[in-house]
């Protein structure tokens, strides 16, 4: 019976206005109609499950997104897919509605570089305590790695997801408490920005 409810639910789901929606978003009304039709065409029922969220990742990026790999048996992106899932997922409802698709996509298209930064804050911060620990972005590296796949060009080391959180840390952890505060990621971010911005300019005046 729950089963049923949830799907009664999901069936009779509407999306807010398009007014509200042009004003929570960077999105123009002809915009959000066009991203609506794509959305209810992927899922009639105008929310999306992790198990449907996984099979259109999964269409979308076959290889793991990555042109590094070789053969798609050896990637799998179930597991990014998860944690991807969670992070457009809000509210915690097991479902994604389209406002929620389209104010992550407003973020990540269209949104200033501290917005995008506070969206993939939100995603490492796997359990939303505000911090990010080494357990949660060692999770979340290793999903990387597993969809990028097993055999990929240069071969990646068993030990490379290791390596990969310790340099994160590294940068990251200011203070050295063990964990990444929200403050501490958005820095840290911005500093490597700012420096791949001087570099570039000096490269270009150089030549």
């Amino acid at each position: 019976k729950a089963d049923d409810d949830l799907e009664m639910t999901m069936v009779c789901h509407r999306p807010e206005g398009l007014d509200q929606l042009e004003a929570l978003t960077n999105f123009n009304k002809r915009e959000l109609q066009v991203l609506y039709r794509g959305f209810k065409n992927e899922c009639p029922s105008g929310v999306v499950n992790e198990d449907t969220f996984k099979q259109i990742y999964s269409q979308f990026f076959p290889h793991g997104g990555e042109v590094l790999t070789v053969s798609s048996a050896a990637s799998d992106a179930s597991t990014y897919a998860h944690y991807l899932f969670n992070a457009f997922d809000t509210g915690s409802t097991g479902s994604i509605k389209f406002e929620d698709f389209v104010t992550a996509l407003s973020i990540l298209l269209r949104g200033s570089v501290t917005e995008k930064l506070q969206w993939t804050f939100n995603l490492y911060d796997i359990n939303r305590d505000g911090h990010i620990n080494k357990e949660e972005m060692t999770d979340i590296v290793r999903a990387i790695y597993d969809m990028m796949g097993k055999y990929t060009y240069p071969v990646l080391k068993t030990d490379a997801p290791k390596q990969h959180v310790d340099a994160f840390f590294q940068k990251m952890d200011k203070n050295r408490d063990g964990v990444v505060t929200l403050d501490e990621f958005i820095f840290s971010c911005q500093e490597v920005l700012l420096f791949r911005t001087i570099t570039a300019r000096w490269k270009l005046h150089s030549l």
